[in-house]
């Protein structure tokens, strides 16, 4: 059987993503795969739980740090030779992170491989954006859709079955094999076109890489830590606050100024790109917050094992798959202003379903409005990254890819900062409203407390059981206020799916000016 030139370009396209959808799912599940793990981890180094959120925080950071430089990256050892140079440092840091014995080597190991993956899921949005167009970048964008929104979600259950039935070790030496296999296939499947190979003369911009990692890691620190140490309350956040908004404010003004700089800002003139960046931010945001705080309202709340409680997040990829299949058949047929919005529409049920969770349910109730999640943030997700990249010129769509994926990722630690504090201070806010009905004219409380007193009668003397009961009831008054910070957390995801609406149909369609053009 003899294949045309047509056919064999057309399966030329699809194996080059083999090996770039490969490395961006190994990197999109490493940011939760570890999540389960960190108590293990924590007492095989015999640190804190706090200190063990390092583990997490030098792996976002390093990959903060890299996103931006995409395009300085590949003008200087040409994509193809970044993308294998950085799978490679990912690997070798997955095999340094499993065999590491002492919390600073695990941190030291965390950063590299941070380093190494942050690259790797906009490298491969780049090259499915240039390689594909009509129905074939549909498709290929239900698979990227595929690849970047379900990884996240299995790596918590995956994290937890092989920490449950092997070692926290082996939850990074997985890594090696895959990395491997990747190197094989981008040596032989990827090539370089003549505008992403390697270039003479490329200037580095030491200013620049100086003020984006002083922003990116003073930023992610300050959201790591915000809630735990009061934020603005903290005269450690309140410097960190001084230093990243002043180095983002230098490193905007040197990029500006230079020729050659290290981050480009050509594709904000494209409207299409900015609306829709903001709208995939916001999704970013939602994502990893609810999918940080569903399995620790089952692990807290409910009693749930680490184990079960990121089985709870199953329903989701299943969502994720049935999402994927659909955005895949309408995006071609329908406009993709319209289908995201549907989308973005089922998502706000879902979170508002969650918003109806009571301490009483059972691990299926969650399920219905997992699958909501997953379907909604699939078909919102996909035709949103596909019209607010259209129409970046193919020799610009590094950059622009690069800068998208940098600010969806401090969407999604803002997100996930900011959900912690609102069940922290909801929390607070719900119980301060309660305590105040626990009075002696409260004939529903005092019908309580007399019946826990006299359940405790038994054990001990008036005084001591009518403590007891007082304290008894504090407890429940606690775990209700917890559950109402949860369930105003999950509607405040549904309103802010609201305003991911109005920005959908921002959007504008199908337009056809290009940004190199301008």
């Amino acid at each position: 059987m003899e294949f045309s030139n047509a056919d064999t370009e057309r399966i030329k396209r699809w194996l080059l993503l083999v090996p770039t959808m490969l490395a961006a799912f190994m990197f999109a599940l490493d940011e939760t795969i570890a999540n389960i793990a960190l108590p293990h981890i924590a007492g095989s180094f015999s640190v804190s739980s706090q200190e063990s959120i390092w583990i997490l925080t030098s792996y976002l950071v390093a990959s903060c740090l890299t996103i931006p430089m995409i395009d300085w990256l590949s003008r200087l050892l040409g994509r193809k030779n970044m993308f294998m140079l950085c799978v490679f440092v990912f690997t070798v840091a997955s095999f340094l992170c499993g065999i590491s014995d002492s919390m600073g080597m695990m941190v030291v190991s965390r950063f590299l491989q941070g380093l190494g993956g942050g690259v790797l899921i906009p490298i491969a949005q780049a090259i499915m954006m240039e390689a594909f167009e009509g129905d074939e970048l549909s498709l290929a964008g239900t698979i990227f859709g595929m690849v970047v929104i379900i990884a996240p979600i299995i790596g918590p259950v995956i994290g937890g079955w092989i920490t449950e039935n092997y070692s926290w070790h082996w939850i990074f030496f997985i890594n090696v094999p895959i990395g491997i296999i990747i190197l094989i296939l981008a040596k032989t499947m990827i090539v370089d076109p003549p505008y992403a190979q390697k270039q003479k003369n490329v200037k580095t911009d030491y200013w620049g890489i100086l003020f984006l990692c002083t922003f990116a890691v003073a930023f992610e620190i300050m959201m790591d830590k915000g809630n735990d140490l009061d934020w603005f309350g903290s005269p450690f956040i309140c410097k960190l606050t001084v230093v990243w908004v002043v180095a983002l404010i230098l490193l905007i003004i040197s990029q500006i100024k230079q020729k050659d700089s290290l981050v480009k800002f050509d594709a904000f003139r494209d409207y299409n790109f900015v609306v829709g960046t903001i709208c995939l931010t916001i999704m970013n945001a939602i994502l990893l917050a609810s999918m940080a705080m569903l399995p620790q309202f089952m692990q807290n709340m409910m009693g749930y094992d680490a184990f079960t409680s990121g089985l709870t997040m199953m329903p989701r990829g299943v969502g994720c798959l049935i999402g994927c299949v659909l955005s895949g058949y309408l995006q071609p047929r329908m406009d993709g202003r319209i289908l995201a919005a549907v989308g973005v529409a089922i998502l706000c049920l879902g979170s508002w379903s969650l918003g109806f969770i009571n301490l009483e349910i059972s691990s299926m109730s969650v399920v219905v409005p997992n699958i909501m999640y997953g379907i909604g943030m699939t078909v919102g997700m996909i035709p949103i990254i596909t019209l607010s990249c259209k129409t970046i010129a193919a020799d610009r769509m590094s950059n622009a890819s690069g800068i998208q994926n940098f600010i969806k990722t401090i969407g999604g630690a803002i997100g996930t900062s900011l959900v912690a504090t609102f069940v922290s201070r909801f929390s607070q806010i719900h119980q301060n409203m309660m305590v105040k009905h626990l009075t002696e004219t409260n004939s529903v409380y005092v019908e309580r407390l007399q019946a826990y007193s006299s359940q405790f009668m038994s054990m001990t003397d008036l005084s001591t059981a009518t403590y007891m009961g007082q304290t008894l009831i504090y407890n429940q008054l606690q775990a209700q206020a917890r559950l109402w910070a949860y369930v105003d957390s999950f509607r405040i995801f549904a309103v802010a799916g609201i305003i991911i609406l109005f920005l959908i149909f921002a959007l504008k369609k199908d337009r056809k000016t290009d940004v190199s053009k301008q």
